[in-house]
């Protein structure tokens, strides 16, 4: 591997061992047995190199995400079986999700960080409302982009959090899919 590749390898493995916002520049060169300034050379900054070495690991994890595709006899057997495959993946994975949250905080006084994180989201809306009406992206109206892609994202993300923060009393996918059908019933409650 040359210079560049071994910076985006270390700066992977600062970001498993110590995280997006404690990743210094120094770990980084540590870690990939590169000098300091290559980094600047190569990627103009350390956050820039962070920065696709998450999105990297981010595009590996999606790549393979089919994995957690539920099994079972009905949609919702399979939706919570979905779930609890997620809800392992997040242990599994624990540094991935915890470098994104400490991206996303630091992307607040990052604007170009924080256009890249928004149209991540935007594409992952449209995706997962697709997937979950079993058509197309291109087919995914808008509106179900907005209201069933964006439901889902948000249960995602809150459920990451409560996963990572208290994993024994994380939800389970019956329990997620349970609450949602009544969240629905008392949606229609007058």
């Amino acid at each position: 591997m040359g210079n560049r590749e071994d910076l985006l390898a270390g700066a992977r493995r600062c970001l498993e061992e110590k995280g997006y916002l404690r990743t210094t520049v120094r770990d980084i060169a540590s870690a990939s047995k590169v000098s300091m300034a290559a980094i600047g050379y190569h990627f103009g900054s350390r956050e820039a190199l962070l920065n696709l070495a998450l999105f990297a690991a981010m595009d590996e994890w999606a790549a393979g995400a089919g994995r957690l595709a539920g099994e079972g006899d009905t949609a919702g057997e399979r939706y919570a079986d979905t779930w609890d495959r997620k809800i392992r993946d997040f242990g599994e994975t624990r540094w991935l999700w915890i470098a994104s949250v400490e991206a996303f905080v630091h992307a607040q006084s990052s604007p170009e960080l924080l256009a890249v994180l928004a149209e991540s989201q935007r594409r992952a809306r449209r995706m997962v409302a697709a997937q979950l009406s079993g058509v197309a992206e291109e087919e995914v109206a808008e509106e179900e982009v907005r209201s069933l892609g964006s439901v889902h994202i948000a249960l995602l993300s809150g459920v990451m959090v409560q996963a990572l923060t208290d994993p024994e009393q994380a939800p389970t996918g019956r329990e997620l899919a349970r609450g949602l059908r009544r969240m629905a019933e008392l949606l229609d409650t007058p």
